[in-house]
């Protein structure tokens, strides 16, 4: 007989001095597995959090009827982490965003069998004996199976800030598993994962599922995996709650036409050159891992590029040579704009031509700025803002904030918007110098459907009416501006080039 596992009673939840969520009416039964779903900004995060017991609640009340004396929520359910900065050791371990290019520097970080096993020992520890952990926190029959269900067996000797975006995800994920909690929480698990990681993925949840785990899942209406049975759908801080069955498309098809205001690229830098990119024979290995095979790609100046492949690639190695962050530029033989690498010029000068996206740039950008401040450092491509604004900047800092429609956020401090809109500021911030090259990393991961379509309007007409230079990395089709024409896909490091449409 289902039980009543957590019910929400005319609740309206509170985070900071805001009242996000409105008079929600909730109940989730032992027998359901729910997905949550709603554009940025409609208060997701914040109902898990509620979900965790670690919101205010204003006005009504939340019951947790699985709880017995003595026992705390957190024994219970168990939030998988976006990323590796709740764990103190990891959060050393992993000091800046470029870290992954840096051959030496991942190798400090613990393997992945170490963080999954709690048996990681301090950064920079000198003397092995001198540290004393605590017995592994599963067996290894545990750690095989569950490492089987997320398939990273592969990997748990593998160092921690050397795994891609997908397996990283997944080794999250299988950390949380190893809890053994009555329920877990997945905050948009499918994002930043190609087509069959996604997959893969889908499947892993619905392992779980069989196993007794309830599901609670952030997602979108086009990611819901089949052992999800209900739906909650929030929308401007207040739900409507359905069955799987009568899910509907909740995303908004409409056309984004706008003009681009040209008074925002009067600062616009040099952009004396015919080449973007010029790689000549561009290898990179880590070890015994070659990440990148003999690459050879021009991308002249105004063409629009997509970089396609699956998660481990070397997307993100590649990119990391065209952005000045990876120190093994200087044993290859590439251009940037029109100028050999490595002949005097300074990682400012190239980067001072370059906006720039990616999930890692996220992941580390300092949280505790104000959103203005927050994309007026891209004027000096700084992870947040050191210095004092010059007269005007913070008037055009502000003008891209209104162009992506988030201009109400501008004094917000970066840590108190959602993940969906720290997004699109961070995209506000790559646009914000005018630059001749955008390069953008999975710019529309955790966009909602709306505003991935308006972003690619607005990523559309920049380039056409501008004649600027695009390099644009996803693993979703739709998310492709329509301009982009040319194509390099690469697997296992080897490039192969063609064109989109």
């Amino acid at each position: 007989m289902p039980q009543t596992f957590i019910s929400f009673e005319n609740a309206s939840i509170r985070k900071f001095d805001k009242i996000v969520l409105h008079h929600i009416n909730w109940t989730i039964r032992t027998d359901q597995n729910w997905a949550i779903i709603g554009e940025n900004g409609s208060g997701k995060t914040t109902l898990t959090e509620a979900v965790m017991n670690r919101c205010i609640v204003a006005e009504g009340k939340i019951r947790f009827d699985f709880l017995q004396s003595g026992q705390f929520v957190k024994d219970s359910i168990e939030l998988v982490p976006r990323d590796y900065s709740a764990n103190r050791i990891l959060q050393s371990a992993a000091q800046y965003y470029q870290q992954r290019f840096n051959a030496d520097d991942a190798q400090n970080s613990p393997t992945v069998r170490e963080f999954l096993t709690d048996q990681m020992k301090p950064i920079g520890t000198i003397d092995e004996n001198s540290v004393r952990l605590p017995p592994p926190s599963c067996t290894e029959e545990e750690l095989q199976e569950v490492s089987k269900i997320l398939r990273i067996s592969h990997l748990l000797d593998r160092k921690i800030m050397t795994l891609s975006n997908g397996e990283t995800r997944r080794t999250l994920i299988t950390k949380s598993l190893l809890k053994r909690p009555k329920m877990i929480i997945l905050d948009t698990p499918f994002m930043g994962i190609d087509a069959d990681g996604r997959k893969l993925l889908h499947e892993a949840i619905n392992h779980i599922a069989e196993t007794g785990i309830q599901i609670l899942l952030i997602t979108s209406p086009e990611e819901i995996p089949d052992c999800i049975t209900d739906i909650i759908s929030l929308k401007d801080g207040f739900a409507e709650i359905s069955e799987k069955k009568e899910k509907k498309d909740l995303s908004e098809h409409k056309t984004n036409t706008f003009e681009i205001d040209h008074t925002l690229m009067e600062h616009e830098p040099a952009t004396d050159f015919e080449y973007a990119v010029r790689m000549r024979h561009v290898s990179v290995s880590y070890g015994q891992k070659k990440v990148l095979q003999d690459i050879n790609w021009e991308v002249k100046r105004g063409e629009r590029w997509a970089l396609l492949g699956p998660n481990g690639s070397g997307k993100s190695t590649l990119l990391s040579l065209i952005n000045a962050d990876n120190p093994q530029s200087y044993a290859n033989n590439f251009d940037l704009f029109d100028r050999k690498r490595g002949t005097g010029e300074s990682i400012w000068d190239i980067k001072s031509r370059i906006g720039f996206v990616s999930p890692e740039l996220h992941l580390y950008f300092t949280k505790r700025t104000e959103v203005y401040k927050a994309v007026a450092s891209g004027l000096f491509n700084t992870n947040g803002l050191f210095q004092a604004l010059k007269p005007g900047q913070r008037e055009l800092a502000e003008s891209y904030l209104k162009l992506l429609k988030i201009d109400h956020l501008s004094e917000k401090r970066f840590s108190e918007i959602s993940t969906g809109e720290q997004r699109l500021v961070l995209l506000a911030r790559a646009l914000v110098k005018n630059p001749p090259l955008l390069v953008l990393d999975e710019p529309c991961q955790g966009l909602d459907h709306s505003k991935m379509e308006y972003f690619k309007a607005i990523v559309e007409a920049v380039c056409e009416s501008l004649d600027k230079t695009l390099i644009f990395v996803t693993h979703y089709a739709e998310e492709i501006p329509n301009c982009v024409d040319k194509v390099l896909r690469l697997d296992n490091g080897v490039g192969e080039i063609g064109t989109l449409r």
